[in-house]
């Protein structure tokens, strides 16, 4: 691709970019940064910023913004190419990383303060006239969350190969567990 001219995207990666932009932004993303990050990661090669605007027929100014927003997530990395001194982009390739690096941004971002807030409130709930119902349920929910936090940690450290199988045995887990009674 040159930069003079925007990629033609095969029909089945413009329909992968578009729909990674459109579950992007159900997500919460801005819809530019998924799609950067679908083109980046289906490409065979690294990209300048001023490609990736041309293909996506967006402004540079946003894809900048939009690169430095993946970088900061981990799932862009700069690159340099050899004869040329702009900087080229790649995505995180290894699908297990990407989304481990998704699912850690994530927790840290939404979890981790929902769970501050959480313990915050239980404490406070303790030495204020808070409706016992609702010290109740505040309590559950804190519970909640911090049991997820734990087995999203014991699961995080697991090997990719003991994870694989883990995943892969399913429904037959939870046979296991219940005595085979399912």
């Amino acid at each position: 691709m040159t930069d003079r001219e925007a990629e033609r995207l095969a029909p089945a990666v413009e329909r992968f970019v578009l729909h990674w932009g459109e579950m992007g932004a159900r997500w919460g993303l801005n819809r530019t940064v998924a799609q950067l990050h679908a083109l980046l990661f289906v490409s065979s090669r690294p990209l300048t910023a001023e490609a990736m605007a041309e293909t996506l027929g967006v402004a540079r100014s946003n894809v900048s913004t939009s690169l430095r927003e993946l970088a900061a997530w981990g799932l862009v990395r700069v690159v340099h190419v050899l004869g040329d001194r702009r900087d080229h982009f790649q995505a995180e390739q290894d699908v297990w990383a990407m989304f481990q690096l998704i699912l850690e941004a994530r927790k840290r971002r939404e979890v981790d303060p929902t769970l501050a807030l959480l313990r915050e409130c239980v404490e406070e709930g303790r030495s204020s006239r808070l409706d016992r119902e609702a010290q109740e349920r505040l309590g559950e929910l804190l519970g909640f969350f911090e049991m997820m936090t734990r087995w999203y940690e014991q699961v995080r450290r697991l090997p990719r190969p003991t994870l694989a199988k883990v995943i892969r045995m399913g429904d037959r887990v939870t046979r296991l567990l219940d005595g085979g009674s399912r």
